[in-house]
């Protein structure tokens, strides 16, 4: 499992840390169910994160039960037939074709090309199924990559825009239950993430020579850790600046919750901030793109 919306397992209690495993289980089982087995590979800890605020919101199930760990547990059947659940599970695979289709863009690879070809299937399904959020989600690469076209180096900037750009999608999903107050929460919610996968992928899109925001407007990059000596100050002001505005935004969405409030709460407070600290200290070992799934396999666990 990847994404940087991930708890601090240490600081859960025992009956919420059962709960979020509820929850990663049943993304999983989603997944598989309706898309196939290789598909679990786009399992990620944003999407687990937005399916139960949209759940909790819509007071919708939360009875479903969890899944005891096994070498199987994968393969077992989805313990709800919530919409919201079959809706994120596609949305996760449009997210997923998308992020191909910009790595193959930026830099053509063996391994993009055959997680693409092994995906077909669940691709071609979900397109079918949700043709208007295929539509919605590629227009938002797209207008993110017109800002790469033009050289943008505001990092806030980009992540913000993709993040409006993706909210018409999960509103659908809340249906009577969007407000502002959730599209806004979305929006920083990727603006976050936006930022510090940049922030951790500066060595490899150097060496890759791809686009990232921060080298764009660095006039000479040695490594990261001359960089992020040079930029700690600007770095760290940006991190904090985008993490209180996904704090801020999911207080007001909070108040609507029906459930899982201290599950999110962790997520929030404790989780984000520490992947915040570990993407600006190099020690992040989670990235966004399911390219990466192969690569940290060990890291694809809801427990230490």
């Amino acid at each position: 499992m990847f994404g940087y919306t991930v708890p601090l397992y240490q600081r859960m209690s025992a009956r919420n840390l059962d709960d979020y495993q509820r929850y990663y289980c049943e993304t999983c089982h989603q997944l598989r169910s309706r898309f196939g087995l290789v598909s679990t590979a786009a399992v990620n800890y944003d999407m687990t994160f937005n399916t139960i605020v949209l759940n909790s919101v819509r007071n919708g199930d939360d009875s479903f039960p969890g899944t005891p760990k096994s070498v199987g547990c994968v393969l077992k059947r989805n313990g709800t037939d919530d919409e919201v659940f079959g809706k994120m599970a596609a949305y996760t695979i449009l997210l997923t074709k998308w992020e191909l289709y910009d790595d193959k863009c930026d830099k053509p690879s063996v391994k993009t090309r055959f997680i693409d070809l092994v995906l077909a299937k669940a691709i071609a399904k979900a397109e079918s199924e949700y043709p208007e959020y295929d539509r919605i989600v590629g227009e938002g690469f797209e207008r993110l990559r017109g800002l790469e076209q033009k050289g943008c180096t505001d990092a806030k900037r980009m992540g913000r825009m993709f993040g409006e750009a993706l909210t018409a999608p999960l509103s659908d999903i809340a249906g009577e239950s969007d407000s502002p107050a959730l599209r806004s929460l979305y929006t920083n919610l990727t603006t976050a993430v936006y930022v510090m996968d940049a922030i951790d992928d500066l060595e490899d899109d150097y060496r890759d020579d791809t686009y990232n925001p921060f080298l764009k407007g660095c006039a000479r990059f040695i490594n990261r850790d001359d960089y992020m000596k040079k930029n700690l100050y600007e770095v760290s002001s940006l991190v904090s600046s985008v993490v209180k505005d996904l704090q801020d935004s999911y207080r007001q969405v909070r108040e609507r919750m029906h459930f899982m409030q201290e599950v999110t709460d962790n997520i929030i407070f404790l989780g984000v901030p520490e992947s915040a600290k570990n993407a600006v200290a190099g020690r992040s070992a989670a990235k966004l793109s399911v390219k990466n799934a192969l690569d940290l396999r060990k890291e694809r666990t809801s427990t230490y």
